[in-house]
Protein backbone atom coordinates (compact mmCIF):
# COMPACT_ATOMS: atom_id res chain seq x y z
CA UNK A 1 0.00 0.00 0.00
CA UNK A 2 1.41 3.39 -1.06
CA UNK A 3 2.00 5.92 1.68
CA UNK A 4 -0.18 9.01 1.39
CA UNK A 5 1.53 12.11 -0.11
CA UNK A 6 1.96 15.13 2.10
CA UNK A 7 -0.21 17.99 1.00
CA UNK A 8 1.92 20.80 -0.49
CA UNK A 9 5.07 18.68 -0.72
CA UNK A 10 7.51 19.57 -3.52
CA UNK A 11 10.08 17.52 -5.33
CA UNK A 12 13.65 18.57 -4.39
CA UNK A 13 15.50 20.40 -7.18
CA UNK A 14 18.18 17.72 -7.32
CA UNK A 15 15.56 15.07 -8.09
CA UNK A 16 14.37 17.11 -11.10
CA UNK A 17 17.81 17.26 -12.70
CA UNK A 18 17.75 15.50 -16.10
CA UNK A 19 20.00 12.53 -16.67
CA UNK A 20 22.01 14.46 -19.28
CA UNK A 21 22.72 18.20 -19.36
CA UNK A 22 23.15 20.25 -22.52
CA UNK A 23 25.23 23.41 -22.31
CA UNK A 24 23.45 26.68 -23.16
CA UNK A 25 24.16 28.26 -26.55
CA UNK A 26 27.48 30.06 -26.96
CA UNK A 27 28.02 33.79 -26.49
CA UNK A 28 27.60 36.12 -29.42
CA UNK A 29 30.78 36.36 -31.45
CA UNK A 30 31.10 40.07 -30.66
CA UNK A 31 31.21 39.31 -26.92
CA UNK A 32 34.35 37.21 -27.33
CA UNK A 33 36.04 39.07 -30.19
CA UNK A 34 36.38 42.42 -28.39
CA UNK A 35 38.93 42.61 -25.58
CA UNK A 36 38.59 44.50 -22.33
CA UNK A 37 40.27 47.86 -21.90
CA UNK A 38 43.94 47.56 -20.88
CA UNK A 39 43.70 51.08 -19.47
CA UNK A 40 41.07 49.92 -16.97
CA UNK A 41 43.31 47.01 -16.03
CA UNK A 42 46.26 49.37 -15.47
CA UNK A 43 44.08 51.64 -13.34
CA UNK A 44 43.29 48.69 -11.09
CA UNK A 45 47.02 48.18 -10.57
CA UNK A 46 47.52 51.80 -9.55
CA UNK A 47 44.88 51.99 -6.81
CA UNK A 48 47.25 51.02 -4.03
CA UNK A 49 48.44 53.86 -1.76
CA UNK A 50 51.59 55.70 -2.73
CA UNK A 51 51.37 55.23 -6.49
CA UNK A 52 51.61 58.42 -8.56
CA UNK A 53 49.56 57.63 -11.61
CA UNK A 54 49.80 59.35 -14.96
CA UNK A 55 47.59 56.56 -16.34
CA UNK A 56 43.94 57.56 -16.01
CA UNK A 57 42.27 60.50 -17.69
CA UNK A 58 40.38 61.31 -14.51
CA UNK A 59 39.21 64.73 -13.32
CA UNK A 60 40.78 65.91 -10.07
CA UNK A 61 38.28 65.13 -7.28
CA UNK A 62 39.45 68.04 -5.10
CA UNK A 63 38.23 70.38 -7.87
CA UNK A 64 34.67 69.05 -7.88
CA UNK A 65 32.19 71.71 -6.75
CA UNK A 66 30.75 69.46 -4.07
CA UNK A 67 28.88 72.23 -2.27
CA UNK A 68 27.32 73.54 -5.46
CA UNK A 69 26.28 70.05 -6.56
CA UNK A 70 24.86 69.20 -3.14
CA UNK A 71 22.79 72.38 -3.27
CA UNK A 72 21.64 71.51 -6.78
CA UNK A 73 20.36 68.11 -5.63
CA UNK A 74 18.62 69.76 -2.68
CA UNK A 75 16.97 72.20 -5.08
CA UNK A 76 15.89 69.39 -7.40
CA UNK A 77 14.08 67.66 -4.54
CA UNK A 78 12.70 70.91 -3.14
CA UNK A 79 11.25 71.89 -6.50
CA UNK A 80 9.56 68.55 -7.11
CA UNK A 81 10.65 65.42 -5.31
CA UNK A 82 7.97 63.39 -7.05
CA UNK A 83 9.22 64.46 -10.45
CA UNK A 84 12.85 63.88 -9.49
CA UNK A 85 12.10 60.28 -8.52
CA UNK A 86 9.78 59.46 -11.43
CA UNK A 87 10.31 58.11 -14.93
CA UNK A 88 10.92 60.83 -17.51
CA UNK A 89 11.07 61.26 -21.26
CA UNK A 90 13.81 59.66 -23.34
CA UNK A 91 14.94 62.97 -24.85
CA UNK A 92 15.85 64.42 -21.47
CA UNK A 93 14.85 67.23 -19.15
CA UNK A 94 13.78 70.27 -21.23
CA UNK A 95 15.58 72.74 -18.95
CA UNK A 96 18.85 70.82 -19.14
CA UNK A 97 18.57 70.46 -22.92
CA UNK A 98 17.98 74.20 -23.19
CA UNK A 99 21.08 74.91 -21.07
CA UNK A 100 23.21 72.66 -23.31
CA UNK A 101 21.80 74.33 -26.40
CA UNK A 102 22.54 77.80 -25.02
CA UNK A 103 26.17 76.90 -24.34
CA UNK A 104 26.58 75.39 -27.80
CA UNK A 105 25.10 78.48 -29.40
CA UNK A 106 27.44 80.70 -27.37
CA UNK A 107 30.36 78.71 -28.81
CA UNK A 108 29.26 79.48 -32.35
CA UNK A 109 27.02 76.53 -33.19
CA UNK A 110 23.37 77.62 -33.37
CA UNK A 111 21.49 74.99 -31.39
CA UNK A 112 17.93 74.59 -30.12
CA UNK A 113 16.85 72.45 -27.18
CA UNK A 114 15.08 70.13 -29.63
CA UNK A 115 18.47 69.41 -31.28
CA UNK A 116 19.78 67.85 -28.05
CA UNK A 117 19.41 64.39 -26.51
CA UNK A 118 20.61 63.86 -22.92
CA UNK A 119 22.53 60.60 -22.48
CA UNK A 120 24.06 58.54 -19.67
CA UNK A 121 27.53 59.90 -20.32
CA UNK A 122 28.90 60.75 -23.75
CA UNK A 123 29.99 57.11 -24.06
CA UNK A 124 26.33 56.18 -24.34
CA UNK A 125 25.88 58.83 -27.02
CA UNK A 126 28.57 57.08 -29.06
CA UNK A 127 26.90 53.72 -28.49
CA UNK A 128 23.54 55.08 -29.64
CA UNK A 129 24.97 56.63 -32.79
CA UNK A 130 26.77 53.39 -33.55
CA UNK A 131 23.54 51.42 -33.09
CA UNK A 132 21.72 53.82 -35.40
CA UNK A 133 24.32 53.86 -38.20
CA UNK A 134 26.63 50.85 -38.15
CA UNK A 135 25.81 47.35 -39.38
CA UNK A 136 28.19 44.38 -39.26
CA UNK A 137 30.83 44.75 -41.93
CA UNK A 138 30.45 48.52 -42.32
CA UNK A 139 33.68 50.48 -42.49
CA UNK A 140 34.33 53.03 -39.73
CA UNK A 141 37.26 55.42 -40.06
CA UNK A 142 39.16 56.56 -36.97
CA UNK A 143 42.19 58.63 -36.14
CA UNK A 144 45.27 56.59 -35.38
CA UNK A 145 45.73 56.33 -32.43
CA UNK A 146 42.27 56.92 -30.95
CA UNK A 147 40.05 56.52 -27.89
CA UNK A 148 40.04 52.91 -26.68
CA UNK A 149 36.36 52.73 -25.74
CA UNK A 150 35.41 53.90 -29.23
CA UNK A 151 37.34 50.98 -30.68
CA UNK A 152 35.45 48.67 -28.32
CA UNK A 153 32.12 50.21 -29.33
CA UNK A 154 32.75 49.78 -33.05
CA UNK A 155 34.13 46.30 -32.50
CA UNK A 156 30.99 45.19 -30.68
CA UNK A 157 28.93 46.51 -33.59
CA UNK A 158 30.88 44.33 -36.01
CA UNK A 159 32.40 47.24 -37.89
CA UNK A 160 35.63 47.04 -39.84
CA UNK A 161 37.73 49.81 -38.29
CA UNK A 162 40.19 51.49 -40.66
CA UNK A 163 42.77 54.08 -39.49
CA UNK A 164 43.10 57.46 -41.20
CA UNK A 165 46.69 58.67 -41.70
CA UNK A 166 47.51 61.39 -39.17
CA UNK A 167 50.47 63.65 -38.45
CA UNK A 168 51.30 65.86 -35.47
CA UNK A 169 48.23 68.04 -36.21
CA UNK A 170 45.78 65.17 -36.67
CA UNK A 171 43.89 63.93 -39.72
CA UNK A 172 45.57 64.55 -43.09
CA UNK A 173 42.65 65.64 -45.33
CA UNK A 174 44.19 64.44 -48.60
CA UNK A 175 44.73 60.98 -47.13
CA UNK A 176 41.17 61.00 -45.77
CA UNK A 177 39.75 61.74 -49.23
CA UNK A 178 41.74 58.90 -50.76
CA UNK A 179 40.61 56.50 -48.04
CA UNK A 180 36.92 57.46 -48.38
CA UNK A 181 37.18 56.77 -52.12
CA UNK A 182 38.76 53.37 -51.52
CA UNK A 183 36.72 52.12 -48.55
CA UNK A 184 33.30 53.81 -48.87
CA UNK A 185 32.99 54.08 -45.06
CA UNK A 186 29.81 54.71 -43.12
CA UNK A 187 31.32 57.28 -40.75
CA UNK A 188 34.43 59.02 -39.49
CA UNK A 189 34.92 59.14 -35.73
CA UNK A 190 37.16 61.95 -34.53
CA UNK A 191 38.19 63.79 -31.37
CA UNK A 192 39.47 66.97 -33.01
CA UNK A 193 40.08 69.01 -29.84
CA UNK A 194 42.71 67.87 -27.29
CA UNK A 195 42.46 64.35 -28.61
CA UNK A 196 42.62 61.24 -26.47
CA UNK A 197 45.31 59.87 -26.35
CA UNK A 198 47.56 62.37 -28.14
CA UNK A 199 46.30 65.72 -26.84
CA UNK A 200 46.60 67.24 -30.33
CA UNK A 201 44.08 69.63 -31.88
CA UNK A 202 42.98 69.61 -35.52
CA UNK A 203 43.46 73.09 -37.04
CA UNK A 204 40.48 75.02 -38.40
CA UNK A 205 41.62 74.68 -42.01
CA UNK A 206 41.75 70.92 -41.76
CA UNK A 207 38.34 70.84 -40.08
CA UNK A 208 36.89 72.75 -43.00
CA UNK A 209 38.53 70.29 -45.41
CA UNK A 210 37.13 67.29 -43.49
CA UNK A 211 33.63 68.81 -43.60
CA UNK A 212 33.95 69.40 -47.35
CA UNK A 213 35.10 65.83 -47.97
CA UNK A 214 32.20 64.43 -45.92
CA UNK A 215 29.68 66.52 -47.87
CA UNK A 216 31.17 65.79 -51.29
CA UNK A 217 31.79 62.08 -50.81
CA UNK A 218 28.89 61.12 -48.56
CA UNK A 219 30.07 60.43 -45.02
CA UNK A 220 28.68 60.71 -41.51
CA UNK A 221 30.87 62.58 -39.00
CA UNK A 222 30.95 61.72 -35.29
CA UNK A 223 32.70 64.52 -33.39
CA UNK A 224 33.54 63.64 -29.80
CA UNK A 225 34.31 66.67 -27.60
CA UNK A 226 34.77 65.73 -23.94
CA UNK A 227 37.73 68.08 -23.39
CA UNK A 228 36.85 71.22 -25.36
CA UNK A 229 36.22 73.38 -22.27
CA UNK A 230 39.71 72.63 -20.92
CA UNK A 231 41.79 75.07 -22.98
CA UNK A 232 44.91 76.52 -21.32
CA UNK A 233 46.40 78.55 -24.14
CA UNK A 234 45.68 79.54 -27.73
CA UNK A 235 42.41 80.48 -29.41
CA UNK A 236 39.29 78.34 -29.54
CA UNK A 237 38.76 76.42 -32.79
CA UNK A 238 35.17 76.08 -34.07
CA UNK A 239 33.58 72.67 -33.83
CA UNK A 240 33.77 70.50 -36.90
CA UNK A 241 29.96 70.53 -36.80
CA UNK A 242 29.97 74.31 -37.35
CA UNK A 243 31.77 74.14 -40.73
CA UNK A 244 29.88 74.34 -44.04
CA UNK A 245 29.12 70.88 -45.34
CA UNK A 246 28.92 69.30 -41.91
CA UNK A 247 25.55 70.67 -40.82
CA UNK A 248 23.38 67.74 -41.95
CA UNK A 249 25.80 64.91 -41.18
CA UNK A 250 27.55 65.53 -37.87
CA UNK A 251 26.75 63.96 -34.51
CA UNK A 252 28.40 66.10 -31.83
CA UNK A 253 28.98 64.38 -28.48
CA UNK A 254 29.53 66.30 -25.25
CA UNK A 255 30.08 65.45 -21.60
CA UNK A 256 29.45 66.85 -18.14
CA UNK A 257 32.18 64.65 -16.69
CA UNK A 258 35.13 67.00 -17.10
CA UNK A 259 33.36 70.22 -16.08
CA UNK A 260 31.09 68.93 -13.28
CA UNK A 261 31.78 65.32 -12.20
CA UNK A 262 31.99 61.97 -14.00
CA UNK A 263 29.94 60.23 -11.31
CA UNK A 264 26.84 62.05 -12.59
CA UNK A 265 27.11 59.98 -15.82
CA UNK A 266 25.61 62.77 -17.88
CA UNK A 267 26.38 63.58 -21.49
CA UNK A 268 24.61 64.92 -24.53
CA UNK A 269 24.20 64.40 -28.24
CA UNK A 270 23.50 67.07 -30.86
CA UNK A 271 22.56 65.59 -34.22
CA UNK A 272 20.38 66.16 -37.31
CA UNK A 273 16.72 65.39 -36.65
CA UNK A 274 16.50 62.00 -38.36
CA UNK A 275 19.67 60.70 -36.75
CA UNK A 276 18.64 62.03 -33.35
CA UNK A 277 15.26 60.26 -33.63
CA UNK A 278 17.04 57.00 -34.43
CA UNK A 279 19.27 57.52 -31.39
CA UNK A 280 16.17 58.10 -29.23
CA UNK A 281 14.76 54.74 -30.30
CA UNK A 282 18.10 53.07 -29.53
CA UNK A 283 18.14 54.73 -26.10
CA UNK A 284 14.61 53.55 -25.35
CA UNK A 285 15.84 50.01 -25.94
CA UNK A 286 18.92 50.59 -23.78
CA UNK A 287 17.74 52.37 -20.63
CA UNK A 288 14.46 54.22 -21.37
CA UNK A 289 15.96 57.48 -20.13
CA UNK A 290 18.88 58.93 -18.20
CA UNK A 291 18.50 59.35 -14.43
CA UNK A 292 15.79 61.93 -13.76
CA UNK A 293 17.18 63.19 -10.47
CA UNK A 294 20.67 63.67 -11.92
CA UNK A 295 19.27 65.62 -14.87
CA UNK A 296 17.19 67.88 -12.64
CA UNK A 297 20.14 68.50 -10.34
CA UNK A 298 22.35 69.37 -13.32
CA UNK A 299 19.70 71.79 -14.59
CA UNK A 300 19.52 73.44 -11.15
CA UNK A 301 23.32 73.62 -11.09
CA UNK A 302 23.42 75.36 -14.48
CA UNK A 303 20.82 77.86 -13.25
CA UNK A 304 22.48 78.64 -9.92
CA UNK A 305 26.23 78.48 -10.56
CA UNK A 306 28.57 80.51 -12.72
CA UNK A 307 29.80 77.48 -14.63
CA UNK A 308 32.34 79.48 -16.61
CA UNK A 309 33.95 80.67 -13.37
CA UNK A 310 34.15 77.09 -12.12
CA UNK A 311 35.69 75.96 -15.42
CA UNK A 312 38.23 78.79 -15.16
CA UNK A 313 39.29 77.45 -11.74
CA UNK A 314 39.73 73.96 -13.19
CA UNK A 315 41.68 75.31 -16.15
CA UNK A 316 44.07 77.21 -13.89
CA UNK A 317 44.82 74.10 -11.85
CA UNK A 318 45.25 71.84 -14.87
CA UNK A 319 47.46 74.35 -16.68
CA UNK A 320 49.89 74.31 -13.75
CA UNK A 321 49.84 70.52 -13.71
CA UNK A 322 50.48 70.29 -17.45
CA UNK A 323 53.39 72.71 -17.11
CA UNK A 324 54.86 70.70 -14.22
CA UNK A 325 54.78 67.53 -16.30
CA UNK A 326 56.31 69.19 -19.33
CA UNK A 327 59.02 70.80 -17.19
CA UNK A 328 60.20 67.44 -15.89
CA UNK A 329 60.13 65.27 -19.01
CA UNK A 330 63.40 66.61 -20.38
CA UNK A 331 65.29 65.21 -17.38
CA UNK A 332 63.21 62.03 -17.06
CA UNK A 333 63.03 60.70 -20.61
CA UNK A 334 66.08 59.42 -22.48
CA UNK A 335 67.84 61.34 -25.24
CA UNK A 336 66.03 60.89 -28.52
CA UNK A 337 62.58 60.94 -26.91
CA UNK A 338 59.91 63.36 -28.07
CA UNK A 339 56.66 64.71 -26.65
CA UNK A 340 54.07 67.31 -27.51
CA UNK A 341 52.73 70.40 -25.73
CA UNK A 342 48.92 70.18 -25.75
CA UNK A 343 47.00 73.44 -25.62
CA UNK A 344 44.40 71.84 -23.38
CA UNK A 345 42.81 68.60 -22.29
CA UNK A 346 44.41 66.02 -19.99
CA UNK A 347 47.14 64.24 -21.92
CA UNK A 348 50.74 64.52 -23.07
CA UNK A 349 51.81 62.05 -25.78
CA UNK A 350 55.42 60.91 -25.68
CA UNK A 351 57.63 58.64 -27.78
CA UNK A 352 60.74 56.81 -26.59
CA UNK A 353 63.80 56.35 -28.82
CA UNK A 354 63.77 53.71 -31.53
CA UNK A 355 63.70 50.02 -30.50
CA UNK A 356 62.24 50.69 -27.03
CA UNK A 357 58.94 49.32 -25.72
CA UNK A 358 56.77 51.39 -23.38
CA UNK A 359 54.84 48.31 -22.22
CA UNK A 360 58.06 46.73 -20.96
CA UNK A 361 58.97 49.99 -19.23
CA UNK A 362 55.63 50.00 -17.41
CA UNK A 363 56.66 47.03 -15.29
CA UNK A 364 59.74 48.92 -14.09
CA UNK A 365 57.62 52.02 -13.48
CA UNK A 366 55.08 50.18 -11.31
CA UNK A 367 57.95 48.88 -9.16
CA UNK A 368 58.94 52.53 -8.65
CA UNK A 369 55.37 53.47 -7.61
CA UNK A 370 54.59 55.43 -10.78
CA UNK A 371 52.33 54.51 -13.71
CA UNK A 372 51.42 55.56 -17.23
CA UNK A 373 49.54 54.01 -20.15
CA UNK A 374 51.51 52.44 -23.03
CA UNK A 375 50.37 53.85 -26.35
CA UNK A 376 50.14 50.61 -28.33
CA UNK A 377 46.52 49.66 -27.39
CA UNK A 378 45.21 52.96 -28.80
CA UNK A 379 46.29 52.06 -32.34
CA UNK A 380 44.33 50.34 -35.07
CA UNK A 381 46.55 48.05 -37.08
CA UNK A 382 50.29 48.22 -36.46
CA UNK A 383 50.97 50.02 -33.15
CA UNK A 384 53.94 52.16 -32.21
CA UNK A 385 55.30 50.37 -29.12
CA UNK A 386 57.51 53.34 -28.22
CA UNK A 387 54.58 55.61 -27.38
CA UNK A 388 53.05 56.39 -24.00
CA UNK A 389 50.20 58.54 -22.72
CA UNK A 390 50.75 60.67 -19.63
CA UNK A 391 47.78 62.25 -17.87
CA UNK A 392 48.48 65.23 -15.63
CA UNK A 393 45.03 66.04 -14.21
CA UNK A 394 44.89 64.08 -10.94
CA UNK A 395 48.07 65.17 -9.12
CA UNK A 396 49.41 68.46 -7.82
CA UNK A 397 52.50 70.01 -9.46
CA UNK A 398 54.59 68.81 -6.50
CA UNK A 399 53.32 65.25 -6.86
CA UNK A 400 53.87 65.39 -10.60
CA UNK A 401 57.49 66.45 -10.07
CA UNK A 402 57.99 63.45 -7.77
CA UNK A 403 56.25 61.16 -10.25
CA UNK A 404 58.46 62.31 -13.12
CA UNK A 405 61.52 61.71 -10.92
CA UNK A 406 60.30 58.17 -10.26
CA UNK A 407 59.71 57.68 -13.97
CA UNK A 408 63.30 58.70 -14.65
CA UNK A 409 64.49 56.18 -12.07
CA UNK A 410 62.38 53.47 -13.69
CA UNK A 411 63.93 54.27 -17.06
CA UNK A 412 67.37 53.94 -15.47
CA UNK A 413 66.31 50.58 -14.02
CA UNK A 414 65.24 49.62 -17.50
CA UNK A 415 68.66 50.43 -18.89
CA UNK A 416 67.78 53.79 -20.44
CA UNK A 417 69.92 56.80 -19.65
CA UNK A 418 67.78 59.84 -18.87
CA UNK A 419 68.36 63.55 -19.24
Amino acid sequence: MRAPESRGATVPAAAATPASVTAPPSFAARATSVEGSPVREILALTQRPGVISFAGGLPAPELFDTEGLRAAYDAAFATSARRALQYSTTDGDPELRAAVAARATARGLATDADDVLITSGSQQALTLITAALVEPGDVVLVENPTYLAALQCFGLAGARVVPVPCDEEGIVPEALADLVGQERPKLLYTIPTFQNPTGRTLPAGRRAAVAEIAARMGLWLVEDDPYGDLRYEGADVPWLAAHPGAEDRTALLGSFSKIMAPGLRLGWLRAPAALRRAAVVAKQAADLHTSTVDQLAAARYFAAVDLDAHIATVRTAYRARRDALLAGLGDALPAGSSWNRPEGGMFVWARLPEFHDAAALLRAAISRQVAFVPGAPFFTGSPDPRTLRLSFSTHTPQEIAEGVSRLGAALADHGLRTG
